[in-house]
């Protein structure tokens, strides 16, 4: 049965496939409650899939709020009434000492933060707000992050546990740019998006550091479509907005836009 699922799923995802199917398999064999760090929306995805594929298993989710990236998973026999729960939440409110040094980015509060020698599994969204940052993590760190984390970049910051409930959420923003392009394909798009040559953009594409909709995708002929989320290790991600019609010399008009 494993086999079978394997073939659903990249090679490099097989040891969460194998970890996941486990989990569920515990929780209906031996009516196990396992709650996980923080997963990406692809792991959530496979994982969402082995549990639909077994009657006796059901899962709850929770990020901090509804439309979390990142969020934990509780994973337990059918019969369990998962609601009350306690889903080991935190928010980490970052404030910088020098408010002219508060612009800084998602990036800077996720150095320091996986600097303090902590896993990335164990933190969840990172939301940068005017003046800091609110950042989930799980709750058996918080109290160590808080006490650490001393700077931000070069500002000294101030550090406070909240309660998930008192979260702040920063909207996502994308910074739209327009490209024309001879096909839809991966290579040709991030090529365009981040400045380099096409056979520059290949370099990350077979070393498996492009991920298209948090999967790995190592085939740069592989085409794009609107919604599509594409992450380049070193370069940033960036969202397929819209694919307009054709140039008068045949190229594609498309939209896209760069999380900053």
């Amino acid at each position: 049965m494993k086999n079978e699922i394997y073939g659903h799923f990249h090679p490099d995802e097989r040891q969460f496939v194998d970890q996941a199917y486990e989990w569920v398999e515990n929780a209906a064999r031996y009516h196990e409650l396992k709650l996980t760090d923080f997963l990406d929306p692809r792991q959530g995805y496979i994982l969402q899939s082995l549990v639909n594929r077994h009657p006796d298993v059901k899962v709850r989710w929770e990020g901090g709020h509804e439309e979390s990236e990142r969020r934990r998973a509780l994973i337990a026999p059918d019969y369990r009434d998962l609601e009350d729960e306690d889903m080991a939440l935190k928010v980490l409110s970052i404030t910088p000492a020098e408010q002219k040094l508060s612009e800084l980015e998602h990036g800077d509060y996720m150095g320091s933060l996986l600097g303090l020698g902590v896993k990335r599994s164990k933190i969840g969204d990172i939301h940068v707000l005017e003046n800091g940052c609110h950042a989930v993590v799980t709750s058996d760190i918080a109290d160590y992050l808080a006490l650490h984390m001393s700077s931000v970049g070069r500002a000294p910051v101030s550090v406070e546990v909240l309660p998930v409930s008192e979260l702040r959420r920063s909207e996502v923003r994308l910074e739209p740019m327009e490209i024309t392009v001879s096909s839809l394909r991966l290579d040709g798009i991030a090529a365009d998006v981040c400045r380099l040559s096409r056979s520059k953009i290949l370099v990350p594409v077979k070393a498996g550091r492009v991920r298209v909709n948090w999967k790995v995708e190592e085939d740069p002929s592989s085409h794009l479509k609107e919604g599509d989320v594409v992450s380049i290790q070193g370069f940033g991600r960036f969202k397929v907005l819209e694919i307009g019609g054709l140039t008068k010399k045949g190229r594609y008009r498309v939209r896209v836009g760069k999380f900053v």
